[in-house]
């Protein structure tokens, strides 16, 4: 094949992820329970806050783990 077509072909499955995870990371918030699972690290001190959503990414990964599986049969 042709070097350049799959160089294209890459960039447009580049873009599409890409605005995939814009449209996740705006309307993220509008999922009550994202983000506020038990296991979610939440540190709070003072003015600082540190939040590690630990219980959040794995769900996400679990599911992203289904879905390509299911699609790249």
């Amino acid at each position: 094949m042709n070097p350049m077509h799959d160089l294209g072909k890459m960039l447009l499955i580049f873009g599409i992820f890409m605005v995939i995870v814009g449209l996740f990371l705006m309307f993220g918030s509008k999922i009550p329970f994202l983000g506020k699972l038990p296991g979610d690290i939440v540190i709070r001190k003072g003015n600082f806050t540190f939040y590690f959503p630990l219980a959040t990414s794995i769900i996400l990964s679990v599911l992203l783990t289904i879905l390509f599986s299911i699609f790249r049969k």
